[in-house]
């Protein structure tokens, strides 16, 4: 049986969780659910998508991803099984945007929804929708029996690319207040300082490189620039919000660019 990895914004004050995995175990009998994340922000599918980027290389292949954060739910919003060397069942609302740059789609099928109940909750499709596909997935259930092909093309994307340059952007922030870049490494240049929000920031290679309490810029551990502080918050500690312009550079005799 494929193992089922589960990333949602449900928490785990509430039972949702708890029953999203009782209906796939009545589904499909000593199924194997890792839960790869539970508290993402409500209804934040930008910091889910990279969730999934940075958990997506460690996940066997022939998996099955259950992925559901879910804005749009009841909605005109498709249901969809996406094939690459994983098995992704999630809304196609740009969820596996991020996913797809390290497992790039190979094939694509609506969810019927009528199919695993008459009348799906309008609010709880993880339950109704979502868990029961990727259980009867991890029974080997051909993915082209859930519904009608999509062209992958008309998958939903979120507006995010990656760059493997000096000028990007904030992408998303962690729970330790820590600020993901759309930099990709390795860097094209040796970088020394980084100019984020009208401050000039010194690029390091790890927190420890600094004192406590001060910012730090480095290439994080999912290859991408990140921006934190030692021991603190840097979200709250440098006013930094998503899209915020992100400038590396190498200090010269002019200075910063």
């Amino acid at each position: 049986m494929r193992k089922v990895f589960f990333l949602s914004d449900f928490g785990l004050a509430d039972p949702y969780v708890g029953i999203v995995k009782a209906v796939m175990e009545g589904i499909a009998p000593g199924i194997s659910i890792v839960d790869l994340a539970h508290e993402v922000p409500p209804q934040d599918v930008r910091r889910a998508a990279y969730g999934l980027y940075e958990s997506v290389p460690f996940l066997p292949k022939g998996s099955v991803v259950l992925a559901v954060v879910d804005p749009g739910v009841g909605s005109a919003r498709r249901a969809v099984v996406v094939v690459g060397e994983r098995f992704y069942v999630a809304p196609d609302n740009g969820l596996l945007s991020l996913a797809f740059m390290r497992d790039p789609p190979k094939a694509a099928y609506l969810i019927d929804e009528q199919a695993f109940t008459q009348m799906p909750s309008a609010t709880f499709h993880a339950r109704d929708v979502f868990g029961p596909a990727a259980a009867r997935l991890a029974l080997g259930v051909d993915p082209s029996r859930f519904g009608q092909p999509i062209e992958l093309e008309e998958l939903v994307r979120l507006p995010v690319t990656f760059e493997q340059g000096l000028h990007g952007e904030i992408l998303t922030f962690d729970r330790f207040g820590n600020a993901i870049t759309n930099l990709m490494g390795p860097l094209p240049e040796p970088v020394e300082f980084a100019l984020v929000a009208g401050r000039t920031l010194p690029f390091a290679r790890t927190y420890g490189d600094v004192y406590p309490g001060e910012p730090v810029v480095y290439l994080g551990s999912a290859g991408l620039v990140e921006i934190a502080v030692r021991e603190g918050n840097a979200r709250e500690a440098l006013g930094l919000v998503e899209g915020m312009e992100v400038v590396l550079y190498r200090r010269q005799s002019g200075g910063a660019p």
